[in-house]
């Protein structure tokens, strides 16, 4: 009879009933426990939740929506120019996002923001056909469209991303303090004269990761050459080819490894090879680095606390409209390759 059971429930969808009876509660207390709802001891709510994710229970949203006015949806807003590519490094936090957002019973939309809604402050269909109960916006965008996204009525954590909105929630990377201890190895590696590579006006990363590289220089007595500070993107935020100097320095840092890896042909068009005449390093850590030739020196951002933390906020505002998680700041890691020669 336990044989036959176990192959009807391998069969069909498992239920509350089905919990409830293999723990021996009632279903109203399951119900509960998978709701984070009061009146169940955090105890048997670990119980229960474990349960249902052993035996494979799946959530009724569609039941769960209609009941209670929720979509159970977050949209994921990535602008149009930060999705260009297949390897972007956005949709790395878009493939986070969504599975942590899973345990929570929510599904993650992606969004592609176009150019044209972005300058025109259109909103998003899925926000006006109230499919989205919030939204994680990844990446820099324009200042209207954000004051835009923050007089609408649902929760919004903005991610890789902040400006002058002291009431922004945002989870970002430590990107100063990255990009300062980038640039004191460096210098420790004995360069003195060192370039910058990104255009300081394009995102608040890359002007951070630059003042952290300014603040390296500051602290170590170096000169700042304005001719060794080079734009890699328009105004629109597209990459263009760096425009190197007649006069190189010895080494460039430079504020994405995408930047790094178009730096490297340049140079080796110009006739320089890397690390033995120009020394450069990257920031991410993504695809780039490692195809780069030589594989690049870099600050890997760590994608699954960043989400993970996006995650959390946006259900924790879901549950209390009140809460802000303020900016948040996560610690990025170095990691040592082929880039860098000592002098």
């Amino acid at each position: 009879m336990l044989y036959r059971r176990t192959v009807i429930l391998k069969n069909r969808e498992i239920t509350m009933r089905d919990l409830a009876e293999k723990l021996g509660v009632s279903t109203v207390t399951v119900s509960k426990a998978l709701n984070d709802k009061e009146g169940v001891s955090d105890e048997l709510k670990q119980k229960i939740k474990q349960l249902a994710d052993e035996m494979g229970y799946r959530m009724n949203n569609l039941a769960k929506s209609m009941k209670e006015g929720r979509s159970y949806n977050i949209g994921v807003i990535i602008p149009e120019r930060f999705a260009v590519e297949v390897q972007s490094f956005y949709f790395r936090f878009y493939q986070q996002i969504t599975t942590m957002l899973d345990p929570y019973h929510y599904s993650g939309i992606l969004h592609i923001l176009s150019e044209e809604d972005e300058a025109q402050d259109v909103l998003p269909r899925i926000y006006h056909e109230k499919k989205v109960d919030g939204f994680i916006l990844l990446g820099q965008i324009h200042a209207n469209y954000v004051e835009h996204m923050m007089q609408t009525d649902v929760p919004i954590i903005f991610l890789d991303f902040y400006d002058q909105h002291t009431d922004m929630d945002a989870v970002v990377m430590d990107n100063f303090f990255a990009s300062y201890e980038l640039t004191n190895y460096l210098v420790e590696m004995g360069h003195r004269e060192i370039g910058y590579v990104g255009n300081i006006y394009s995102t608040s990363s890359i002007q951070d990761r630059y003042l952290g590289y300014y603040k390296s220089l500051l602290e170590n007595h170096l000169q700042l050459n304005p001719a060794y500070v080079l734009s890699d993107r328009d105004s629109r935020g597209l990459m263009v080819d760096v425009e190197l100097p007649e006069q190189l320095p010895t080494a460039f840092v430079c504020n994405c490894d995408k930047a790094a890896f178009r730096v490297i042909a340049q140079l080796r068009k110009r006739g320089y090879a890397v690390p033995e005449d120009i020394t450069v390093v990257g920031f991410d850590n993504d695809i780039y680095s490692t195809i780069s030739d030589p594989q690049l020196t870099t600050v890997e951002v760590d994608v699954l606390e960043m989400s993970r933390v996006a995650v959390q906020g946006i259900i924790g505002k879901l549950q209390d409209p009140m809460k802000q998680i303020g900016r948040v700041q996560i610690k990025g890691k170095m990691v040592y390759r082929d880039s860098v020669k000592r002098i």
